[in-house]
């Protein structure tokens, strides 16, 4: 959740315009975005390019091996539900939810990402998101 907000409000409030995308200040925000999840080593071993919001994007919502971004973090809930579905012996619809949201980010590019339009799809993540905890919270009687 905080890494799609993060990236949503980078991309959506700080530049003053759109003037200012590729600029020096476009490329620091990026960068200092990734310095805040603790990600900018790892980006530029992946990536060993110049600062691209694309390529931001894609390793904060789609990799599969950065620890914060939101598909490695969905990996991670369904790893956690299942578990609670063995002990509990029992799954409810909030499994259901995040194997889709799941889903949806493994099939998903970049590219359709940002054709839809990235806070869009932000948008759309973190309302998924926070229903999935108020639906796992009344599951497993966390409310």
């Amino acid at each position: 959740d905080n890494t799609a907000r993060i990236i949503d409000v980078k991309y959506h409030l700080l530049l003053p315009s759109v003037s200012h995308v590729g600029t020096i200040l476009d490329n620091y925000q990026w960068e200092t975005i990734l310095r805040c999840v603790a990600a900018h080593r790892s980006y530029r071993w992946v990536y060993d390019v110049q600062y691209k919001p694309m390529n931001i994007a894609d390793y904060l919502i789609l990799n599969g091996r950065m620890p914060r971004s939101l598909r490695y973090c969905y990996g991670r809930v369904v790893s956690s539900l299942n578990l609670l579905a063995k002990d509990y012996g029992v799954t409810h619809p909030c499994h259901d939810t995040a194997t889709k949201i799941l889903q949806m980010l493994s099939d998903t590019s970049v590219e359709r990402i940002f054709k839809s339009g990235l806070h869009e799809f932000l948008t759309d993540f973190i309302g998924r998101n926070n229903s999935l905890g108020i639906d796992i919270a009344q599951a497993y009687n966390f409310d």
